[in-house]
């Protein structure tokens, strides 16, 4: 088992029972999941951009990602329904908090002039959603490598009812929120 399983059953369980003042162990919030996108418009005129996304996402992630395609067609874009324009892994169980121990540990701390992340990007539901605009803060990406640097996005979705519920489970896993 990861370390940040161990600190949620061990430490993050008790205390949110007790702030919260819940009568069931089951309703602690807990992960669900988390996902990771990677959004290409430039794939429109270079598809091999889509190939080297999906290749650094598998580093990343540990796992394949899945080619998400366009929905609609935008003439303005230059875009027709069913063309590639991205690509996404959704983690769950095990590598989902190994993930989340790399982002925390490692990732994050990486990133150039690191204060913290927003506390207000939750989603109203106890979802927590995070934007890096760089993925070469991960260390499994070499920067020799790689041809243009790209932005990812990152949802961290939990069982929580609400805001404060969430952002609480996440702070107390370890994630470093601004003051």
């Amino acid at each position: 088992m990861s370390d940040i399983k161990n600190i949620y059953e061990e430490q993050v369980i008790p205390k949110l029972t007790e702030t919260f003042s819940y009568k069931n162990v089951m309703e602690v919030p807990k992960l669900k999941k988390i996902v990771l996108n990677m959004g290409l418009g430039e794939a429109i005129q270079n598809i091999k951009v889509l190939d080297a996304a999906a290749e650094e996402l598998k580093m990343i992630a540990g796992q394949k990602p899945v080619i998400t395609r366009a929905k609609k067609s935008i003439a303005a874009f230059k875009l027709r329904a069913g063309m590639p324009i991205g690509c996404m892994v959704t983690l769950r169980r095990q590598r989902m908090y190994d993930f989340l121990q790399k982002l925390i540990n490692i990732a994050l701390p990486r990133v150039r002039d690191f204060r913290g992340i927003s506390g207000k990007a939750m989603d109203g539901f106890g979802n927590y959603s995070l934007g890096i605009k760089e993925h070469i803060i991960f260390p499994e990406i070499e920067y020799d490598k790689i041809d243009q640097i790209k932005g990812l996005n990152i949802t961290i979705v939990t069982s929580a009812k609400n805001d404060r519920e969430g952002k609480e489970l996440l702070r107390l896993m370890g994630m470093p929120f601004r003051n």
